[in-house]
């Protein structure tokens, strides 16, 4: 058994981000001691450690409920988890081409600005636009 600090520790998980995944059930709430501090067992670190390896690959606390019941489910048909994974790998697909179009659109501001003394911004022009399309 350890305590919270040595569970953020072990885990990579901050104490508050335990607490908070905790408050919205994302995993068990924790054993208490006598004087009343959370505990927690090797098999809660594994939880969050696999939770955060879900997050570093961008999977939402949703998402990664999911995933925690399907973990837990010694029946689950893996199609279920990878339905998951590759819904997540289109969700990133179409977040890379939006910011692939935004990163274009203003390398194509930037070169258009002569970035000199004058008060003539062609970035600052474009972005005051009515209806100008935000990215190409």
């Amino acid at each position: 058994m350890m305590n919270i600090g040595q569970a953020a520790k072990d885990s990579g998980v901050t104490a508050k981000m335990i607490r908070y995944y905790e408050s919205i059930d994302l995993i068990k709430a924790s054993a208490r001691s006598e004087a009343g501090y959370r505990t927690y067992t090797e098999a809660d670190l594994h939880a969050l450690r696999f939770i955060k390896r879900s997050r570093t690959l961008g999977f939402s606390l949703e998402q990664i409920r999911e995933l925690l019941s399907l973990w837990h489910n010694s029946e689950r048909a893996s199609a279920d988890v990878k339905s998951i994974a590759l819904a997540h790998v289109a969700e990133l697909n179409e977040r890379i081409a939006e910011l692939s179009a935004m990163r274009d659109t203003l390398s194509q501001l930037a070169g258009a600005c002569q970035g000199d003394d004058r008060p003539d911004c062609p970035i600052l022009r474009n972005l005051s636009l009515p209806g100008a399309p935000c990215c190409r």
